[in-house]
């Protein structure tokens, strides 16, 4: 098997998930109850065998270095690791990443020093699954430089994405990223596996180089900032860049739409990203958690996670993360509750120094409906968090709405009786 080493970008601002971004990067937004967004790449090269593993990170990072510090320790006998390089001065490099592109040329030092056969790149805020050592495989089989992952979308998602072209061999001869629709005419790519309805291939920002190659697009451009505007189109004229066709689930957490979507999916009958039926495990941070507590409930496709404490209340299609209250006479709909990083009266709790200040969690006799809350909320009594007018953008200190859903942010603390 050829010896790969994964590069995972993880130190992008995340503008389009604000606030959830506010006082993280993307990667460590909290993701299906207990997960973090970084856990899905690192699973999905942990349960593959690849165990030479690079996480470059940047922005708002010191919560995604710690939850990697912790997570993610292989025993003495693997010789693996799961390693944090940070943005850093250098006599070289005196200015931080200035994009992804930029971000790996600056860690090449690193990387060629691991002697790679591949070097397989990955975004830090995507879920899916996938077997990289297939993907690897028809690398080598094509005798590609550069070998993108791909999916079949309709005209209507294209114009979101990267458009691959592909011709003979499953070798990409055109690129356009995000066309408008009239920029899509003549980039259908018409292969085997390729349905009628969607005849686009869209990139999913996963790539596999050869070292060589790789250091060669990097150094050759050193003002080039971003792999997918303009290393990748400009890689297709000099190398031999394969498309690697992917059917599966995907989703690119880049919204608070699609953020929403995507986690309200998982506690849906049938999720298209099932955690309950495809063993292939979600690693993340063991935590000693006792089960959820559940009193005089109603629950309909809803997920509640470890540590969880709710009573007498109503939920529909929610996910209730870990340590999450909710007290009695609560109806809660399509909703995203991150829960808390503590219990009451643990040492971090503030209340602990402030006695007047609300509880954690929700109060009694809340309605929120199309909400995500993020951690350690404090939600009052009688609060009514529905967005009845209807309002699609807006921002606040104490609340955002993005895409028509409500977001609350982090530690926020909303008296009784609030109403958005």
């Amino acid at each position: 098997m050829e010896r790969i080493v994964a590069v995972v970008l993880g130190g992008g601002r995340g503008t389009r998930l604000y606030p959830l971004t506010r006082d993280r990067s993307k990667p460590a937004v909290p993701v299906g109850g207990k997960y973090r967004l970084i856990d899905i790449p690192l699973s999905n090269c942990i349960n593959v065998g690849i165990r030479h593993i690079l996480v470059l990170t940047q922005f708002n990072s010191e919560s995604l270095n710690r939850h990697v510090a912790r997570t993610y320790r292989f025993d003495r006998f693997t010789q693996g690791f799961v390693s944090i390089l940070a943005a850093q001065q250098t006599p070289e490099h005196s200015d931080w990443f200035q994009g992804t592109a930029d971000a790996v040329r600056k860690s090449l030092r690193f990387i060629n020093g691991l002697h790679p056969d591949l070097v397989l790149v990955l975004s830090g805020d995507q879920l899916y699954r996938m077997d990289f050592n297939a993907f690897a495989e028809y690398h080598c089989k094509r005798k590609a430089d550069v070998t993108i992952a791909t999916k079949p979308v309709s005209q209507s998602e294209a114009t979101g994405l990267g458009i691959m072209k592909v011709g003979d061999g499953g070798v990409i001869t055109r690129f356009r990223e995000k066309p408008t629709p009239a920029e899509l005419e003549g980039m259908e790519s018409r292969q085997k596996g390729i349905p009628a309805d969607k005849p686009y291939l869209g990139s999913m920002g996963i790539y596999m180089f050869t070292p060589s190659v790789l250091n060669e697009v990097l150094e050759k451009e050193p003002h080039v900032v971003d792999f997918g505007k303009e290393i990748i189109p400009n890689a297709i004229d000099s190398y031999r860049v394969a498309s690697y066709l992917f059917h599966g689930y995907w989703s690119d957490i880049g919204t608070i739409g699609n953020f929403f979507k995507a986690n309200l999916d998982m506690a849906g009958p049938e999720p298209e990203f099932d955690m309950y039926r495809s063993f292939s495990p979600l690693y993340t941070n063991a935590r000693a958690l006792p089960g959820a507590r559940v009193n005089d409930c109603r629950l309909n496709h809803t997920i509640i996670c470890d540590a969880s404490d709710v009573e007498g209340s109503q939920f529909e299609k929610c996910i209730i993360g870990l340590r999450g209250r909710v007290r009695s006479g609560t109806v809660m709909e399509n909703c995203v509750y991150m829960g808390s990083d503590y219990w009451e009266g643990h040492y971090l709790d503030p209340r602990n120094i402030n006695p007047g200040m609300l509880p954690l969690g929700v109060g009694r006799n809340c309605v929120i409906k199309n909400a995500i809350i993020d951690k350690n909320a404090r939600i009052g009594n009688g609060c009514r968090l529905e967005n009845a007018a209807g309002v699609r953008e807006y921002v606040s200190d104490l609340y955002c709405i993005r895409d028509g859903i409500i977001v609350i942010p982090k530690d926020t603390v909303l008296e009784d009786g609030f109403v958005i």
